[in-house]
C-alpha cells in the first residue's frame, strides 16, 4: 500500500484555545492558492498551515461553508491514516509478484504474531521434507496413501503448492509462504505415473479432517461434462469424502481445472471436486489480469480467481540437480522447464487456500461457509479495466466473483455473513436435515452459486398429508420439490422423470406452496431449490 502523506505544516493554536481540526482543501485549476487561503482564513477564522499549488492545509474549529467557496474543489478532514504493509525479509520475496497482487500482507503494518495458527492440508504429490523452507515445525503431520514416503516428492507439484502456502517466513533464505501462521498436513496421493487414485484421495481427505485440518487444498481434478456422461468423472466416493470435510467445518479449496485434460479448450465446466457443493472453485489469472486459455470456465462453480501463471515457489532440491550452477537451488527457476515459468489453476488454488488460512487465523470462530462467503464477496471484480477483456461486471464464468483480496477479506469493518444452522443439507438420504416436529418453521439461506439446494427429511405415514409454504427473498426464484422414500440424490437433470419424484411447485418468484399425500410410509424429502442467479434467506413452513 502507498504511504499517503498529508500536507504537513506548523500547528498553530487558534484564538481562545478552542480545539482545532485539520482539513485539506483542494484548489481549483487556475485558481490562486494564496487567494484561496486568504478567503479560507476569513471565512473560518482559522489558519492555513501550508499552501501548495493543488491543496491548502487549514486548521480551524469548523469548515462549514468552505465547500461552496470560489476556487475550492473539495474539503476533507484529515483524520484517516494509511499504513505500509509489512514485507517479509526473505531474499527471494521480490520474485513473488502474486503476494501484492492479492494484497496478502496489506492488512497489517507489521507481521501479526498474534494470529492463531491453522492446519492446512495439501493433498498432492508429497513434499520435500528436507527442504529448509519446511523445517522448524512447518509440517504438522504427513502420510502417504500411494506408498513410498510423504516426505519425498518426485513430481515436485506438492512441494510447489506447499511453498506457496506455507514456506517459512523471515528465515533469511528463499521465499515466504502467504499463510505465515499455518502448519501443513501433507497427504501424498499421486502415484509415480502422475495418476491420483480416487480411493487414495478420499482416504487422505478424511485423514486430514481427523487431524484437525481447517483448510484443505485440492490442486487436482477430473473432467466434468454434464452434457456427456461418458466424459463426466463424478465420483460418489470423492463427493462423500468432501461432504465429510464440509460437515466438520473445513474450508475445501479446489482448482477448477486446466483444459488440456478436457475435450476442448477452453472448457466451459469446472472440474470435480471444484464442482461439488460448498467447495471453493478457483480459476487462474495471468500477471496482466487476463484469464489464460487453459483455465476452465464455469458460470456456477468457478467462484474466485488468483494468480496462476509465471509463479515462483519451492521445488524438491533433487529436481535442481540438473542445474548445478543454479544460484537458487530448491526453487522453481532451478527446476525442469515446467517449473521455470509454471502455470495452472493448481497454483491459483494454493494461493486461495493461503488466503482462507489467513481469514481463519484472523476470525477463528467463523464457520467454513462464512469464510468462503467473505473470500468471494470481498474479491476484486475483474473487468476489461483490470486486464480481463472477456470478463463482465460482477460475477462471471471466467473469474467467479473476482480476484482474491486478502486485506479486504480480513478487514475488521467488513460485516460477517449470517450462519445457516441447517448446513450442510444439500442432498437426500443422510445428508438431509431431519425435521421431527409436526409443525416446523425453518429459517435458512440459499445461494445459486454455492448452495443451490437445501433438503429436509420428514417421516410420513401412508395417507398422511404434508403442506409446505416457502417464502424467499424478493428477487430470487425458488422452488419446492417433494421426493419419495429411497431417494439418494435430488437429481434435477432427471426430474421429473425419476421414479422417486413426488410433486413440485415451481412458479416464478420467491413464494411457493404445495400439498402432498403420502402413498406409502417412510422418509420423504422436501427440497428447496434456487433456480436462477441470486441468494438470500427464506422461511419454510412444514405442516403434517
Amino acid at each position: 500500500m502507498k504511504l499517503l502523506t498529508a500536507v504537513i505544516g506548523l500547528a498553530l493554536a487558534l484564538p481562545g484555545g478552542a480545539p482545532a481540526a485539520r482539513f485539506a482543501v483542494g484548489v481549483a485549476p487556475k485558481a490562486d492558492p494564496a487567494a484561496v487561503a486568504a478567503r479560507l482564513e476569513a471565512r473560518t477564522g482559522g489558519s492555513t498551515a501550508k499552501i501548495g499549488p493543488f491543496a491548502v492545509e487549514l486548521e480551524a474549529t469548523s469548515a462549514r461553508g468552505v465547500a461552496g467557496m470560489k476556487g475550492v474543489t473539495y474539503v476533507e478532514r484529515l483524520t484517516a491514516r494509511r499504513h505500509v504493509a509489512f514485507a517479509p525479509s526473505d531474499p527471494l520475496f521480490s520474485r513473488q509478484w502474486y503476494a501484492p497482487a492479492v494484497r496478502a500482507f496489506d492488512a497489517w503494518p507489521q507481521r501479526p504474531y498474534w494470529l492463531s495458527g491453522v492446519k492446512v492440508a495439501v493433498i498432492d504429490s508429497g513434499i520435500d521434507g528436507e527442504h529448509p523452507e519446511f523445517r522448524g515445525g512447518r509440517i504438522a503431520a504427513a502420510n502417504t496413501f500411494v506408498g513410498g514416503s510423504a516426505y519425498r516428492d518426485t513430481q515436485g507439484h506438492g512441494t510447489f503448492v506447499a511453498g506457496l502456502i506455507a514456506a517459512r517466513m523471515d528465515n533469511a533464505e528463499g521465499i515466504a509462504g502467504l499463510a505465515f501462521p499455518a502448519r501443513l498436513l501433507v497427504a501424498k496421493v499421486v502415484r509415480p505415473d502422475g495418476a491420483v487414485p480416487l480411493d487414495a484421495e478420499a482416504r487422505a481427505i478424511r485423514w486430514a479432517v481427523d487431524r484437525g485440518a481447517r483448510v484443505i487444498n485440492l490442486s487436482l481434478g477430473g473432467v466434468r461434462d454434464p452434457m456427456n456422461l461418458n466424459h463426466d468423472s463424478y465420483s460418489p466416493l470423492e463427493a462423500s469424502a468432501i461432504q465429510y470435510a464440509v460437515r466438520r467445518g473445513v474450508v475445501v479449496v479446489a482448482a477448477v481445472g486446466n483444459s488440456e485434460l478436457a475435450p476442448d479448450k477452453p472448457w466451459p465446466y469446472a472440474s470435480y471436486p471444484a464442482a461439488l457443493p460448498h467447495v471453493l472453485g478457483v480459476s487462474a489469472l495471468g500477471r496482466d489480469g487476463s484469464v489464460p486459455m487453459f483455465s476452465n470456465r464455469d458460470p456456477i462453480y468457478n467462484d474466485i480467481a488468483a494468480p496462476g501463471d509465471d509463479l515462483f515457489s519451492t521445488i524438491p532440491r533433487v529436481l535442481s540437480a540438473a542445474h548445478p550452477t543454479c544460484v537458487d537451488p530448491g526453487y522453481s527457476d532451478c527446476g525442469p522447464p515446467e517449473y521455470r515459468r509454471p502455470q495452472g489453476t493448481s497454483f491459483a488454488a494454493a494461493i486461495v487456500s493461503a488466503g482462507a488460512a489467513l481469514v481463519r487465523s484472523a476470525w477463528p470462530t467463523l464457520t467454513a461457509d462464512q469464510v468462503v462467503n467473505l473470500l468471494e464477496r470481498s474479491s476484486a471484480d475483474q473487468t476489461a479495466a483490470t486486464g480481463c477483456r472477456r470478463c463482465t461486471d460482477n460475477r462471471d464464468s471466467l473469474t467467479g466473483w473476482g480476484r482474491l483480496d486478502v486485506a479486504s477479506a480480513v478487514d475488521p469493518h467488513r460485516p460477517h455473513p449470517a450462519v445457516d444452522k441447517y448446513e450442510t443439507n444439500d442432498d437426500a438420504g443422510t445428508h438431509a436435515w431431519r425435521v421431527g416436529s409436526q409443525r416446523a418453521t425453518l429459517r435458512a439461506s440459499i445461494d445459486y452459486w454455492d448452495d443451490q439446494n437445501d433438503v429436509y427429511s420428514v417421516y410420513l405415514r401412508k395417507g398422511q398429508r404434508i403442506r409446505a409454504v416457502l417464502n424467499g427473498t424478493p428477487g430470487t426464484d425458488v422452488n419446492l420439490v417433494v421426493w419419495k422414500p429411497g431417494t439418494r440424490r435430488v437429481d434435477e437433470l432427471r426430474y421429473p422423470t425419476s421414479r422417486f419424484f413426488a410433486k413440485a411447485s415451481n412458479r416464478p418468484g420467491a413464494k411457493e406452496r404445495l400439498r402432498y399425500r403420502a402413498d406409502r410410509k417412510g422418509r420423504y424429502f422436501v427440497q428447496v431449490k434456487i433456480s436462477g442467479p441470486g441468494s438470500g434467506g427464506y422461511k419454510l413452513q412444514l405442516f403434517r
